[in-house]
């Protein structure tokens, strides 16, 4: 199967449920013993599914965000570590061609890289100065040294680290204070990983620390100079909210499935008759039609508007992750609620599910910061 060479939409989305259902069989094992999955992330590759975003122009597929958020969501619903991670990958490569900021020649070799295989993700969060959102210049430091960059620093959270090819790394310049996006390949010498991931959220994702140790790069890799101008919109990053509401579709799916099946003696019949069962279940579906028609509807304008359009709708972005990650945790909660004490067993995968949808809340943007981000755009509106 090659991703590349399927035309239509609903034909990649098929093909794409079949080999996730590899992931689901294999989510289980990876939680509990707190591995990286490997083998799904070696599949996406082979299956040419890493390098959908990557425009035709450039031999890819360059397929919609909408269609984007679709296929995360499929990946999710069977298995939420191998969505969040390799959508970091799917959606920074959308994003650079999409707003085309970088050189042309720099573009060119992203794209042969990303076709050959190549995963990206960007590095930037540090503990000293926490999540890049909150603004503060990095601790990470690049140094020019005749017709190269020494680059200096630890970088956390770094996702998929044990796998990726490319890391786009925030450091300040020493020379000039300003903070610049340089892209690393991995296999440089000096970059250590540090097996930190210990989360009980999200533990396949392989989050862990980078350390750079006097990293030798080219002059070039320096791609692009952070503006303190406020930034462009990203409507990437909604693949972050199509990950936590592919995983409440797996927890409606299993407590649909449960109630259907469990028994009581004490009512001799499935509980799924019984009205309170049906009530949640029904609130179920509401929280996840809401937060569904609003991110594929955001998504639909994304795709509609060009790019100065798309500038303004920052607001409604963080908007939609604020309702999918926060409707997430309620209908996995109401999903539990259905099953009882069974949800929290060990081999239960709701219990998964539950862990995992509390990571939404600390993934960008920050619910506070949304509240705010609409409050100054409804004031706006009044002038």
């Amino acid at each position: 199967m090659n991703f590349l060479q399927i035309d239509h939409a609903k034909e990649r989305l098929h093909a794409l449920e079949k080999i996730a259902e590899n992931f689901r069989k294999r989510a289980d094992a990876h939680d509990t013993e707190g591995t990286f999955p490997f083998e799904n992330i070696s599949e996406l590759k082979q299956s040419g599914y890493t390098a959908l975003t990557v425009p035709k122009e450039y031999g890819g597929q360059g397929i919609s965000l909408a269609e984007l958020l679709h296929l995360q969501e499929t990946i999710a619903e069977r298995d939420g570590s191998t969505a969040l991670s390799i959508g970091w990958h799917m959606g920074i490569v959308h994003n650079l061609f999409e707003k085309k900021e970088w050189d042309k020649h720099i573009l060119q070799w992203i794209a042969k890289e990303v076709l050959n295989g190549a995963l990206i993700n960007t590095l930037a969060t540090e503990k000293q100065t926490g999540s890049p959102t909150r603004g503060g210049n990095p601790h990470t430091t690049a140094r020019k040294q005749n017709n190269e960059w020494i680059i200096n620093g630890r970088k956390s959270f770094a996702t998929m680290s044990p796998v990726l090819d490319y890391m786009i790394v925030t450091a300040t310049i020493t020379e000039t204070e300003e903070v610049g996006s340089f892209i690393i390949p991995a296999n440089k010498e000096g970059i250590i990983i540090e097996e930190t991931w210990d989360s009980v959220a999200m533990k396949g994702t392989g989050s862990h620390d980078v350390i750079f140790k006097d990293v030798v790069i080219k002059n070039d890799h320096l791609v692009e100079i952070m503006q303190p101008c406020p930034k462009r919109a990203n409507g990437w990053l909604l693949h972050i909210p199509a990950c936590y509401l592919g995983i409440a579709r797996a927890a409606q799916s299993y407590s649909i499935q449960f109630a259907k099946k469990y028994t009581p003696s004490s009512i001799s019949k499935p509980i799924i008759e019984l009205p309170n069962v049906r009530q949640k279940l029904g609130e179920i579906e509401l929280e996840l039609s809401k937060s569904r028609y609003f991110m594929y509807g955001v998504a639909k304008e994304w795709d509609e508007k060009k790019n100065e359009a798309r500038d303004n709708m920052t607001p409604i972005l963080s908007a939609v992750k604020h309702e999918a990650t926060n409707s997430a945790i309620k209908i996995v909660d109401l999903a539990m609620r259905v099953a009882g004490a069974h949800s929290l067993s060990q081999s239960n995968p709701l219990q998964r599910y539950y862990r995992d949808v509390r990571a939404g809340l600390h993934n960008p943007p920050m619910d506070d910061m949304t509240i705010e981000q609409l409050a100054a755009f409804s004031i706006d509106k009044q002038k």
